[in-house]
């Protein structure tokens, strides 16, 4: 997993939690990278898992919400660093069409050595959009955080239902949105 989304982890906890926090993370969660992080560097995804599973001991927070919001802030990052992306589009539906066909494209591009999750999507008749979400890594709730980020960065609302499961080692998740 590319560094940025560490390093922006643990801007997350200071900022919310606290530098004594995010030390008693780091320090439950033993982690071989000693949680020393570039932004620019890859890294094994399980040592998130291991700070967010000890953060949430720590703060009483479900592992879910913190994931959650995790993808909220990380969404902002992106459309703060990454602007161009958003401004392609139109609007939150047309962002995410992009995500595979373009947006991973360039990713892969500079970082060929990146595991991007991969989206599909299916638009209904009844106005609502189907976002599909495919990942080894199982971050649907990072997933989720993101697409409410993106929802926000265009001023658009939607509710957000969403089916989970995993076959073999593939977790998946079937968003639906619908305008709200």
């Amino acid at each position: 997993m590319k560094g940025i989304v560490f390093t922006e982890f643990m801007e997350l906890v200071e900022s919310k939690f606290g530098e004594d926090t995010m030390e008693d993370m780091l320090e439950a969660a033993d982690l071989s990278s000693d949680g020393s992080y570039t932004s620019v560097g890859t890294y094994d995804h399980n040592e998130l898992v291991k700070m967010v599973e000890e953060l949430s001991k720590i703060t009483k927070v479900d592992v879910p919400d913190l994931i959650k919001a995790f993808g909220n802030h990380l969404g902002v990052v992106f459309y703060t660093k990454f602007t161009t992306f958003f401004e392609q589009a139109d609007g939150t539906l047309e962002f995410l069409k992009s995500i595979d066909d373009h947006i991973h494209v360039e990713v892969a591009k500079l970082y060929p050595d990146a595991e991007l999750p991969v989206f599909a999507y299916k638009e209904h008749e009844d106005g609502s959009f189907h976002l599909f979400y495919s990942s080894t890594r199982g971050f649907s709730d990072l997933a989720h955080g993101l697409i409410e980020a993106t929802s926000g960065y265009y001023k658009e609302s939607f509710s957000i239902e969403r089916e989970d499961s995993i076959e073999g080692s593939t977790h998946k998740t079937h968003f639906v949105l619908t305008p709200s």
